[in-house]
């Protein structure tokens, strides 16, 4: 299934695993609660394991891990729920996430570069999204006033002398 990866379009290589699935050798994910579950296992099973995480799963349970982890995947239930906005901002910034961060769910075009702007460096839309509408909205806006984790800079730090 076609992502959006760094700005380009690219085929995605990672399987979302079920709670009920076993793990094989090629990159896979898995919830929260599985890995707190089967941590050892996991370790063991040989391939790139990513971490999925929904909004309702508490930080502090997981984020000593991070390490672990080349992906970690926000998931987002629906366009209304935006508790990924600051999970992902809060692994960036305040507990140094540096793995690719990913987006996957139900959002819309208009939040793609808020998306972008808090952290994720890719996004796996729900089916049926134009993956080639979605490009445009990374660049939406040409100036950027606050901080954020694409630019930590506010605009008058920017161009202060």
């Amino acid at each position: 299934m076609p992502i959006i990866k760094n700005g380009k379009i690219v085929n995605d290589t990672w399987h979302h695993l079920a709670d009920d699935e076993p793990a094989s050798a090629a990159p896979c994910t898995v919830s929260v609660a599985r890995w707190l579950r089967e941590k050892e296992t996991l370790v063991a099973h040989g391939g790139a394991l990513g971490l999925r995480i929904g909004g309702g799963d508490r930080m502090e349970e997981f984020v000593g891990d991070l390490d672990q982890f080349p992906l970690v995947v926000v998931e987002f239930p629906s366009m209304v729920d935006g508790r990924g906005f600051s999970v992902a901002r809060l692994l960036r910034e305040r507990h140094g996430y540096q793995g690719e961060l990913r987006a996957r769910g139900t959002f819309i075009l208009d939040q793609v570069f808020y998306l972008w702007r808090v952290g994720f460096d890719a996004l796996e839309f729900a089916p049926g999204v134009a993956l080639e509408a979605a490009l445009p909205r990374l660049q939406e806006f040409s100036v950027r006033y606050q901080a954020a984790a694409d630019e930590p800079r506010p605009i008058y730090r920017q161009y202060a002398r």
